[in-house]
């Protein structure tokens, strides 16, 4: 493991942040102990209770997250509340929220480094990937600021003589927004931007497992100008504080990332009160190596498809679906594009690999791979816990390949969220299609081919609320994300995303006097 792998983006900029962000007043990262954010007031919670939160590079714990309760939910969610009725928020035109938006996008682009170094040390991702990401959140705030104005209703060309009718688009009122562990501060942009520059109040509840960068995103949005009450945050385990806030009656919305069996369960519990909701769920997502691809351009892609990030994302390109004709020689340039590539702490910029962000999703992913083996499927590469010089206990877990996985295995079927390549073959298109689409899930898909006529027909007939042709793990703000079948409903993302966020109104004025509905007999 002497050299350095060129499928993986290096920390170029040596001059960056090496370590962990300085603390308010000196403290260091173990000494500090958060609140939480409910109406403006960072507050302990309700049950006087916080939780370690683990820096997974090392197994120890280096700061203290409040463990909110149904409490903290119910104080958060009459915040949110007031504000959005009473409130200043309420009166302020959309021009003004964009212009606030703005200015809370303009902050943060100050604030890059101190959110990356904390995501990285909460969630164990790359150093150099957190910041890449980091750096494009501000976009998230400046796209919807620009659009907060934009939204226009319609005038109706009525069929009723004598009225005047048209549509207003209104905010929903308070959002409770959900969000994972594996990127947190990048999934909070994608709800909070939408939600806010529509007009909206919003509760987010981070994951247990990644809270802190939340929080410290919140107290930069407070002191770029945000009214008090606009955004409040509580933290805690979903079966106290998120459950309550699901199934509170003055939520008009949950919008949240994560799996599909806690998707599941929220959107039942939220159906009991008609909240609207909006679910990016798993993903089972599958890459078609056609003969005819470009070798180098497809291993690169399928590589940072399923490696970048430990496979932790909804999109990771976990199953890979190969031609026969090139599937041996294919495989074995998978394998060797994975050689040499080190695994460690993700401050250092020579590290290519991290740690799994947290110990439950490590274990998951052993089990995962142990799995595999006793049903059959080879391992042709990696398929160990590793454990790397100076990382402590911290979870990592090696590159792993499996080749011969059949339709009927685990592996095949379900979402792993670990760096496990699952590989299948094909003998042509229509085979090809079909294996595409046999799963539950329809989040995203890669199609690897020089043929253009065939990745149109393939991403018109493949299932997916993504597909990629020669390209994959594209995001942007002016486009959306979402899933089909079990992969979720709704859009996060480009216009259609703070529809998501606004509910119609239809207007009518009469025009002329009401006739008398019950005339008198003048006879």
């Amino acid at each position: 493991m002497s050299r350095l792998n060129p499928h993986f983006t290096e920390f170029a900029d040596s001059g960056g942040p090496r370590g962990p962000a300085p603390e308010p007043g000196g403290a260091t990262p173990l000494q500090r102990k958060y609140r939480q954010l409910i109406g403006g007031h960072w507050c302990d919670p309700e049950g006087n209770e916080w939780f370690d939160t683990i820096n997974p590079a090392n197994g120890e714990a280096w700061a203290l997250i409040p463990r909110g309760s149904a409490a903290d939910a119910d104080r958060a969610v009459a915040a949110a509340r007031a504000t959005f009725e009473s409130g200043s928020w309420r009166t302020m035109t959309a021009t003004a929220r964009g212009e606030l938006l703005r200015r809370v996008a303009t902050f943060l682009e100050d604030h890059i480094e101190t959110l990356a170094a904390i995501e990285s040390r909460d969630n164990g991702k790359r150093l150099v990937d957190v910041l890449a990401q980091l750096r494009y959140l501000p976009k998230y705030f400046h796209y919807y600021a620009g659009l907060a104005d934009k939204i226009e209703g319609s005038v109706i060309p009525n069929d009723v003589p004598g009225v005047f009718n048209y549509t207003r688009h209104e905010p929903l009122g308070v959002v409770v927004a959900i969000t994972p562990w594996n990127s947190p501060l990048m999934l909070a942009a994608w709800k909070l931007a939408p939600a806010l520059a529509a007009g909206n109040t919003v509760v987010l509840k981070p994951s247990e497992h990644a809270s802190a960068s939340t929080l410290e995103l919140a107290r930069l949005m407070e002191q770029a100008g945000l009214p008090a009450g606009v955004l409040n945050v509580v933290t805690g385990f979903g079966a106290g504080v998120g459950a309550s806030l699901v199934a509170h009656p003055d939520v008009a919305k949950v919008t949240f990332t994560g799996s599909e069996a806690s998707g599941q369960q929220i959107a039942a519990a939220a159906a009991k009160g008609l909240k609207r909701v909006t679910l990016e769920l798993g993903g089972k997502s599958p890459q078609l190596v056609f003969d005819d691809a470009d070798m180098d351009t497809a291993v690169n892609g399928v590589l940072a498809g399923i490696f970048m990030g430990l496979g932790q994302s909804c999109i990771a390109g976990s199953r890979l679906l190969v031609q026969d004709t090139i599937h041996d020689r294919f495989v074995q340039r998978l394998v060797e594009g994975m050689q040499g590539v080190r695994i460690g702490d993700p401050f250092d910029a020579s590290t290519q690999l991290g740690p799994m962000a947290n110990q439950p999703q490590h274990e998951k992913v052993l089990a995962f791979i142990a799995q595999a083996r006793r049903e059959g499927a080879q391992c042709v590469l990696g398929g160990q816990a590793v454990h790397p010089a100076n990382c402590g206990a911290g979870w990592y877990v090696e590159p792993t390949i499996f080749t011969e996985v059949r339709p009927a295995m685990q592996l095949y079927r379900e979402e792993v969220f670990g760096p496990v390549l699952a590989v299948t073959r094909f003998r042509d298109e229509e085979e090809a299609v079909r294996m595409a689409n046999d799963t539950r899930f329809g989040l995203a898909a890669g199609v690897w081919t020089q043929d253009m006529a065939r990745s149109v027909r393939l991403s018109e007939r493949i299932a997916a609320g993504t597909v990629y042709v020669n390209t994959y793990r594209g995001v942007s703000t002016l486009s959306p994300v979402g899933g089909y079948k079990h992969s979720g409903y709704g859009r996060e993302n480009g216009i259609d995303a703070i529809k998501e966020f606004l509910q119609v109104k239809s207007v009518w004025i009469g025009l002329t006097p009401v006739p008398d509905a019950f005339p008198k007999d003048r006879g």
